[in-house]
């Protein structure tokens, strides 16, 4: 790896560490509520047990966002809330492509019913594997709401953009391992099991963007966004 691209990761480090704490410090999403108050709109980073950096900070293992169209009105809160799934411990992996790759390498790796992953995979339910999802559901939303994660505030603009697009593209493309230039995540990361070959190469539960360059200003945007954040909080 460039020097210049580990002196980047570096910086978006410190910077989350500058995040976490103006935000309190991250959260795990199994505790969380519509009522903790949210922006409504962000981009977030999950981090995970077990996934270091050399340095022993925590690896940021997805970066995501939403409301990307301007017809949108989905918040930070509603799109947290479908990766966390509901309160009983079930959830929609459909409407959540995070739940979806996790659930599909704790199938792939756990799971010795022929078919379950096919099922889990389809565009909908088949009711021959109704009982067999929810347990996988189950298993997702236990698995996902023990992650820590961090979330930056970016609102939309007077004019209607948002700089959530920019933030969530190249922050997945700098920490992507796709290019082989990464240190690799633990052996025992789950995400080796991932059916996707963009998630196992990139060491993170994303797909899009991890094959692309980034821009370093991205980095200089976050510092402002993190630093008007600690503004409001004042």
């Amino acid at each position: 790896m460039s020097t210049t691209r580990q002196r980047h990761i570096d910086e978006f480090y410190a910077l989350l560490d500058d995040l976490a704490r103006v935000v309190g410090g991250p959260r795990l999403l199994r505790d969380c509520t519509g009522r903790d108050g949210w922006p409504s709109h962000g981009v977030y980073f999950f981090l995970e047990e077990g996934e270091r950096l050399p340095s022993g900070k925590h690896r940021v293992v997805r970066v995501g966002t939403h409301a990307l169209t301007s017809t949108s009105r989905t918040t930070l809160w509603k799109r947290l809330a479908q990766h966390r799934g509901n309160r009983s411990g079930g959830g929609n992996h459909r409407a959540s492509i995070f739940r979806r790759h996790v659930g599909a390498a704790l199938i792939g790796r756990d799971d010795s019913h022929d078919g379950l992953l096919e099922a889990w995979l389809a565009p909908s339910r088949s009711p021959a594997w109704t009982s067999h999802e929810a347990e996988a559901e189950r298993r997702v939303s236990e698995y996902v709401g023990r992650m820590p994660f961090l979330w930056l505030p970016v609102p939309t603009g007077a004019d209607g953009n948002s700089d959530r697009g920019f933030v969530e593209r190249n922050c997945i493309a700098l920490l992507s391992g796709a290019s082989g230039t990464l240190k690799a995540p633990s052996r025992t990361w789950l995400g080796y099991h991932a059916v996707s070959p963009k998630v196992r190469a990139s060491g993170l539960w994303n797909v899009n963007h991890v094959d692309e360059s980034y821009d370093p200003a991205v980095l200089d945007l976050i510092r402002d966004l993190v630093r008007r954040c600690g503004h409001q909080t004042e």
